[in-house]
């Protein structure tokens, strides 16, 4: 390919971005009743009481970064304020499947112990008045056996922890290797393990009011049970 020339290297406009300083920046945040607030400064100024659609911490500082670049190319602050509240995300990351005053339920791909992590902190600090109750799938018995400690560490920041039996996908199993592994360490008073066919009436018998699912196995096909079950029974 053709060189770039100084000259025009020193003809590109250059710009930061972060979650707190830079040309593009996030001011005012604020976290809870199940909500990610902040205000978008930019060059152009302000735009007040931006929402996210996916309300998670983290996302603040891509949305800058997207915000930074739709500004860029023209978009008004009308179109950039309506665009970021109705971003959905990718499915099942951080996926509202109920959201009312009395019951949440969210669904996550997260199966590392760093996302487990990083989720159940962004869920209590939306809804840190609520009892969070997480329920997980571990993927593969080489993983479990990995990181059983990092995820009974991550698991034990839920009040209620409830553990699936390992979804193994294409591994046979490791002798000594099960959910029990990560249920022994779990700090958590409450936590249980059980097969999926018993997780319904579990569920039903706890009457959580804020519940994430986690796993990369076949929890996604029981979602829609769950959700029918939380409507139905709280």
């Amino acid at each position: 390919g053709a060189k770039l020339t100084p000259e025009v290297i020193e003809s590109v406009n250059v710009w930061s971005y972060s979650e707190s300083e830079g040309d593009f920046h996030a001011n005012n945040i604020r976290i809870g009743n199940g909500e990610v607030l902040f205000d978008f400064v930019s060059p152009k100024g302000i735009i007040k009481d931006i929402s996210l659609g996916v309300p998670v911490k983290i996302n603040i500082e891509n949305s800058i970064a997207a915000m930074a670049a739709a500004e860029l190319s023209g978009a008004t602050s009308n179109e950039i304020k309506t665009a970021m509240s109705s971003f959905m995300g990718v499915k099942r990351r951080f996926e509202f499947h109920l959201k009312r005053q009395d019951i949440v339920y969210i669904d996550d791909y997260a199966h590392h112990p760093e996302e487990i992590r990083a989720a159940i902190i962004s869920i209590k600090a939306l809804y840190p008045d609520k009892k969070l109750t997480a329920i997980f799938q571990p993927h593969l018995f080489s993983r479990t056996k990995d990181f059983a400690v990092e995820f009974a560490e991550s698991l034990s920041l839920a009040d209620t922890v409830i553990l699936l039996d390992i979804y193994p996908a294409r591994e046979e199993p490791i002798e000594g290797v099960s959910s029990q592994i990560i249920l022994d360490k779990i700090t958590s008073p409450d936590k249980h393990l059980v097969d999926k066919h018993d997780l319904l009436d579990l569920i039903i018998k706890k009457q959580p009011e804020l519940v994430v699912t986690f796993g990369a196995g076949d929890i996604d096909r029981m979602v829609q049970q769950i959700k029918d079950i939380l409507s139905d029974n709280i």
